[in-house]
């Protein structure tokens, strides 16, 4: 069961990323897109408390991210909002949060020791609080059950990506997305450049046929890799991985579900679709010790769409190596580099440069304004299937790289296998890990070629393969011959 805050204190590592303070100076603009699709209510129906012009939010999961967007939501411009409720597994980060939401907004934060749950049954009170809206911050692997429990307790959502690391848990969003739009709840998803004005400008440019037809692009999330949590003494299996949450598939999905997203969530935006077919390869060379868990150091996928669209997508951690984070795309009458915003002919002349000027990057801080700009108006963009389905791109990669083979969109978002059976049956931080480690600390890896559409433990040799099949490619037009 979940307690209410203590003062226990056990040290939390820094945070995985460092939270960027961008104040509240970028005023609210235009909705997110596809807001004007979304259903409009009045203010009472949408968003607030019925008498109040105040959005009461609660936030499960205060690492790193989980503060960033607690803090971003009270910088909006777009209406008041405070935080009444959170609730963490470790005290420590709860303590942690909660003291940084405090100095940078003060007054706005409404917590208190009745209102601060710990526990992994933490996220059920937050559920029960008074809040309007829930920020979803946890280790991805939580976050459909989180996704299900927000959405009946009829909480409008702001859910980090991914959204799942298994193809079960996909399906599960996708469900109660649906469930979402019948209750008239807005969801919102931490895909930032879907809301970020360069990201905007450019697409818009390349839909509307600057470039042509659009053949095929590149994408990357080439860096050094993140941080390491070591095992500590007295630290139970379940606590250890937890803290070391990037490394265990069935809390991270791989870096490729968890960073590399972003890329391909890009590339399906300007596809408007989503891959048909995927095949590639990677592996572990250099991240490859006891606290590295399972994943992958590298990974490289071939996605193609289904007008025959190809997109060659890289994600690596690897120190001293190529570094790039961006995303590219070839057209018939000339190529962009979306991430810069630049677009160029044929032959290389520059025919569109994204605005710069205050706002146009901070996606992080504009998503939020655009969120409480749209429950101002009771506007209730749903954005889980975009969600679901780029999160479901990033695992279709991965089963693709841990089995060697080429596989289909509707084999693998139908695949049963699940990375972590029955989270809701986890007591407390004594419970028995999803994971176990053999008898020299290791941790299950995958081998591609032996068959499987995924690894869990060993017993999972025993699966059938995942089947495969080709799409036809359409026939060429006229113009294309």
């Amino acid at each position: 069961m979940s307690q209410p805050l203590t003062n226990q204190d056990s040290g939390e590592n820094k945070s995985r990323r460092d939270f960027l303070k961008t104040g509240s100076a970028v005023a609210a603009t235009a909705a997110a897109a596809g807001a004007l699709a979304a259903p409009k209510l009045t203010l009472a129906k949408s968003a607030h408390v019925a008498g109040s012009d105040t959005v009461k939010i609660g936030l499960v999961g205060c690492g790193g991210r989980g503060a960033g967007a607690a803090i971003q939501a009270m910088n909006t411009t777009s209406g008041n909002v405070e935080l009444v409720a959170m609730g963490d597994v470790f005290a420590d980060r709860m303590q942690s949060t909660l003291e940084q939401a405090k100095t940078e907004h003060g007054e706005k934060v409404r917590v208190n020791e009745d209102t601060s749950y710990i526990g992994l049954d933490a996220y059920k009170s937050v559920m029960d609080s008074d809040a309007d809206l829930v920020i979803l911050a946890t280790p991805p692997g939580f976050r459909p059950m989180h996704f299900a429990a927000a959405i009946e307790a009829g909480k409008h959502v702001f859910m980090e990506k991914p959204v799942a690391v298994d193809a079960p848990g996909i399906r599960k969003v996708l469900k109660y997305g649906k469930i979402a739009s019948e209750k008239n709840l807005l969801v919102q998803v931490g895909l930032q450049r879907r809301h970020e004005r360069a990201y905007r400008e450019t697409i818009d440019e390349l839909q509307n046929g600057i470039i042509g037809d659009l053949m095929y692009s590149r994408v990357y999330w080439n860096s050094n890799g993140v941080w390491e949590r070591p095992r500590k003494p007295g630290d139970s299996e379940l606590t250890y991985q937890m803290r070391n949450w990037y490394y265990f598939n069935w809390l991270c999905g791989d870096h490729i579900v968890e960073q590399h997203i972003h890329n391909l969530d890009v590339i399906n935006w300007l596809m408007n679709d989503y891959p048909q077919t995927a095949q590639g390869q990677g592996g572990r060379l250099l991240r490859n010790g006891v606290d590295h868990g399972q994943i992958f150091d590298h990974h490289f996928v071939e996605y193609t769409y289904a007008n025959g669209h190809k997109m060659f997508s890289q994600c690596r951690h690897m120190p001293q190596c190529f570094k790039n984070v961006s995303e590219h795309v070839v057209g018939t009458k000339g190529y962009a580099n979306i991430s810069s915003g630049t677009i160029y002919s044929a032959d290389g002349n520059e025919i569109f440069k994204c605005g710069e000027g205050p706002g146009q990057r901070l996606g992080h801080q504009q998503e939020h304004h655009d969120l409480f700009a749209n429950l101002s108006q009771g506007i209730l963009p749903n954005e889980a299937e975009y969600g679901a389905k780029s999160t479901m791109t990033a695992i279709f990669g991965r089963l693709a790289t841990y089995s060697g083979v080429e596989l289909d969109w509707e084999s693998a978002i139908n695949s049963n296998v699940t990375l972590a059976k029955n989270l809701e049956e986890l007591e407390n931080l004594q419970s028995e890990a999803p994971i176990q480690p053999d008898k020299d600390g290791k941790y299950p890896v995958a081998r591609p070629g032996i068959g499987v559409e995924e690894i869990i433990d060993w017993e999972m040799k025993k699966s059938a393969p995942m089947k495969t099949k080709k799409k036809k490619r359409k026939p060429k037009s006229k113009k294309e011959k």
